[in-house]
């Protein structure tokens, strides 16, 4: 293919441009240090705090029977009829303490998802999934309400931190997708007025649970 003298000579200075490396011109200061600090809270204490001000409900449990005891609690309140889970690990440790009511094979018609999750970001309150898990990222886009079933040992500080710990616990091959939910989802869009639960769920879960 033949190209005009002022095409060649600007592909002619990519050329250059890739055969020669630039050297970083700060290296010391690439990624080395934090950009945030870490406050001085727990981390939990932290997550709950930045969760609940994105309109969060958070729940802490000291163990599995009491986080399936608040599930039961909060379905029952809530006369939900429909709640869906796709991931079998999960399904049947709620169902071994007690509730098995997973009614729903549609989550079209589910009144409510749950999941698991990889990662919970201290910092920003926010819930982080992969496309590793069983459930996918569908169940928390699409049910009307995410409730999320997380351990004490997935807590972090940062993002970054979070995605050492996916790095971990995947020997270094890292998901193809990560999801990170930060309370339920939200648009500015109308009128300048912030509106919930446009596009995502209209409400957000997180049952902490200590073990």
């Amino acid at each position: 293919m033949k190209f005009s003298p002022a095409k060649e000579n600007i592909l002619k200075k990519i050329r250059q441009a890739l055969s020669t490396s630039v050297p970083v011109p700060f290296p010391q200061s690439e990624g080395n240090s934090p950009v945030f600090k870490q406050s001085e809270e727990e981390l939990e204490v932290k997550f709950a705090e930045e969760f609940s001000k994105l309109l969060g409900k958070f729940v802490y449990c000291t163990n599995e029977n009491e986080a399936v005891e608040n599930l039961k609690a909060l379905v029952e309140t809530k006369q939900w009829k429909e709640i869906f889970c796709k991931e079998t690990a999960l399904k049947k440790t709620i169902a071994e303490n007690g509730f098995a009511n997973f009614s729903s094979k549609d989550l079209s018609l589910a009144d409510a998802g749950i999941t698991t999750c990889e990662v919970l970001i201290a910092r920003t309150g926010t819930i982080a999934m992969s496309s590793a898990q069983e459930s996918g990222r569908t169940v928390s886009v699409y049910a009307p309400v995410h409730i999320c079933f997380a351990y004490m040992n997935q807590l972090v500080y940062d993002i970054k931190d979070g995605l050492q710990l996916l790095k971990e616990k995947y020997n270094g091959k890292i998901p193809s997708l990560i999801s990170f939910a930060t309370g339920p989802s939200r648009t500015a869009d109308i009128e300048k007025t912030l509106v919930v639960g446009v596009h995502g769920p209209k409400e957000v879960y997180c049952f902490l649970i200590e073990r």
